[in-house]
Formats: C-alpha cells, sequence, structure tokens
C-alpha cells in the first residue's frame, strides 16, 4: 500500500487565553498540518508547531520546506506497519544552510512523520504506541494511563492565587512554573505558589533564557527555598554550553528546552556536561521517531528526560504525545493535553484533555486513535496545498 496524495495546511488555531512567558507571548497559534492519503482512502494527519525563537521555523518556511523536498519520491510501497515505520523514519526535509543543529526543519517534519504514521496505523490495525515496540524496544513500557503536570505562566496577584489553589484542588502532583517575566518577583511570586500549593506537589520552574550565564546561579538559589526540582532552560542557547560551572554552585537539576532540539544539541549537551534533564517535545524536536532517539542517547548518558509539549497542539500533537508518553519509561514530569483548557479548536471530535489531577488513559485506537472533526478543520484553514511527484 503507497500514500497517493499529500496535502498541507496552515491553520490558525486561537487560544482561550493569552500565553505569555519570558521569550514570547501569544493568543493564537499558527500550525502545520500535513494530512496523507492512501491508495485505498486511508487518511492520516500530522501536525508541527513552527517556533522561531526555538527552532527558526516559521509558518511560510515550514510550508516551503514541505513544498520542496520532493516528498512522493520519499514514500515507498508498504506492505506491513513495520516497513512504514522504517520509511517513516527516513523521511528526510533539508534544513537552512546555516542551521549546523539541523533543527530548522522539525516541525515540518513531526507533521508529515506523524500523518504518515496514522494513515498506515490505521490500515494496518496497530496503535502509534506500537512504534516505541518496533523501534525503541529498550523503552518500551506500556501503561494504561499516565498524569500530566500543570502550568502556570503569567498570572499574578489574585488570579495567581486562584490558580494555585485550583490546581491543588483539582489533585495535581505535579506544577510547572514560569518565571524570568519582566516586572516580577521571581522569588516571592514562588515561594506564595508553594505556600498556596502545599509541601507535597512538585514545583519545577522555566525561565525560558531569561537570565545570562553571570547571573544563573543566583537566580537558581534564590529559587531553591521554595523547594524547586529542576530549572528549565535558565540562559539563552549561546550561553548554554557554559552551564556547567553553574551546575556546580546548585542544588537544583538543570533542564535544556530551547537548547534541545537535535541530536546534535543533545551530543554537544553531554560533551559541554551542560544539563542533568532534556526536555523532548515532539514538534520541535522532528517527530515521534526522532524523540524516541533523543530518548534513548539520554538514557545511555545518564540524563533525564521530560516529554514537554507546545502552546496550541491541537488533538493531534495531544494523540501523539498520549501515545508516547503512554510507552516510554521513565519520563519524569509530563505535559500536554491541555485541549479544551487552552485552544478553542481542538480539531478532534473526541475530546481528550487529561482529566483530576491530570489523569488521562492510555488511548487505544489504531493510528492517533482519534478521528478528525473536518468542519473544525475548515473553520481555521488559512490555505492548503497539495503536493506532487
Amino acid at each position: 500500500m503507497k500514500i497517493s496524495e499529500v496535502s498541507i495546511s496552515h491553520v490558525r488555531i486561537p487560544l482561550k487565553r493569552v500565553i505569555k512567558h519570558a521569550s514570547h507571548a501569544r493568543s493564537d497559534t499558527d500550525n502545520i498540518l500535513v494530512r496523507c492519503t492512501l491508495e485505498d482512502g486511508t487518511t492520516g494527519f500530522g501536525e508541527g508547531l513552527p517556533r522561531d525563537y526555538v527552532t527558526g521555523e516559521t509558518i511560510d518556511s515550514s510550508m516551503e520546506i514541505l513544498r520542496n523536498s520532493q516528498i512522493p519520491s520519499q514514500l515507498e510501497h508498504c506492505s506491513d506497519f513495520f516497513q512504514a515505520v522504517q520509511m517513516a523514519e527516513r523521511l528526510h526535509l533539508p534544513t537552512a544552510p546555516e542551521d549546523d543543529r539541523k533543527c530548522s526543519a522539525n516541525a515540518a517534519r513531526c507533521a508529515l512523520e506523524i500523518a504518515v504514521l496514522d494513515a498506515y496505523g490505521k490500515k494496518f490495525k496497530e496503535p502509534l504506541s506500537s512504534v516505541t515496540k518496533l523501534l525503541a524496544g529498550d523503552l518500551f513500557n506500556p501503561l494504561n494511563s499516565v498524569r500530566y503536570s500543570g502550568a502556570i505562566t503569567s498570572a499574578s496577584g489574585l488570579k495567581m492565587k486562584v490558580a494555585s489553589l485550583l490546581y491543588s484542588l483539582y489533585g495535581f502532583k505535579q506544577m510547572k512554573v514560569k518565571v524570568g517575566i519582566a516586572g516580577y518577583d521571581d522569588v516571592k511570586r514562588i515561594l506564595q505558589i508553594r505556600k498556596w500549593l502545599g509541601k507535597k506537589i512538585d514545583i519545577r520552574v522555566d525561565a525560558n533564557e531569561a537570565w545570562s550565564i553571570d547571573e544563573a546561579a543566583q537566580r537558581i538559589q534564590e529559587l531553591e527555598p521554595a523547594g524547586i526540582t529542576c530549572m528549565e532552560q535558565p540562559v539563552p542557547h549561546e550561553q548554554v554550553y557554559q552551564l556547567k560551572k553553574v551546575r556546580t554552585q546548585v542544588r537544583t537539576p538543570i533542564m535544556l528546552d530551547e537548547s534541545l532540539c537535535s541530536m546534535i544539541d543533545a551530543e554537544r549537551a553531554v560533551e559541554h556536561e551542560a544539563c542533568d534533564y532534556f526536555n523532548i517535545r515532539l514538534s520541535k524536536c522532528g517527530g515521534f521517531i526522532p524523540s524516541l532517539r533523543l530518548a534513548q542517547y539520554a538514557r545511555r548518558h545518564g540524563i533525564k528526560y521530560q516529554l514537554g509539549c507546545q502552546v496550541g497542539e491541537t488533538a493531534i500533537l495531544s494523540s501523539a504525545g498520549r501515545h508516547f508518553a503512554c510507552s516510554v519509561c521513565d519520563i519524569r514530569y509530563l505535559e500536554g493535553s491541555y485541549d479544551k483548557h487552552l485552544v478553542k479548536e481542538r480539531l478532534s471530535k473526541k475530546d481528550i484533555t487529561f482529566g483530576w489531577g491530570g489523569v488521562a488513559p492510555a488511548i487505544t485506537g489504531h493510528g492517533l486513535g482519534i478521528m478528525m472533526d473536518e468542519k473544525a478543520l475548515a473553520r481555521v484553514s488559512i490555505r492548503q496545498e497539495i503536493l506532487r511527484g
């Protein structure tokens, strides 16, 4: 069975509230969607979220990369799901000449790869989580359910108090809090959140590159009395390989996010002893399979990892993330599946948002295991192109 048609769409998803952190603020998100159609009419969908401040991608560059990558010539005949998975791993989109990190096509590749895996998963009656079993048996650990973290971004004052108390009452066990936002007193804010959440909830913080390498250690030390368990991306990417010294001055483990987008990034991080954790996110890391390879690399080198998400993911990436989370072992923190709490159009007929305490069941259907809402897709589509060989 072969893919007979590939279409790419630019969709704009409105958010239910403005999401702000030290690097960016947004009220909507421009995503890239890929639809793959097999010869028998079976369709699969994939999604990527281009972020110019993370991987250098924009919606226009993603569309252009997909348009000019000779994708039909890379799509082979597949007689079973394993062949389709092998083909999906070989998918290659060229990166920009100046991109020595090889991540400037990651969102586009993620959308294409997941669409391919979704289509063939439906055809051969295999869930996306089977990819982990087939390619990364050392990671494979099937779970019936997982528990997601909560997140507090730019809320302050009464809104911050209400959010903290609601998360606590709703039974969450982990919380990520954004720090480094201009005009905010991080120490006072984190101590207040700790007071409202109580001692039992795990709190980690994310600075989104807000601090310089010269101030990072002091900033982290000031937050440590609140009992934080991890510090995510404290400095800009250009300074990240100087974090080895900072790690000797603080008790809190350091996680890379904006600086962990490719295997090249992972190798450099290990070489420079820059971190304790990788934040693996499907879109910024190039798809489901590259994310598996990053998790394998992390385990081999004593690095821990979380599965993150990007603001504005619809049910397509939420579902892909769920399959990853329910099949990969040792994920320390888990983010995602915020659908009904964040996006106005989830694009699937079924709501797969996490439930009480962040708990969400494994998705058992074939491929992604979701059914697309074509009317919702039409409402958010800005433009569409069909790729031909």
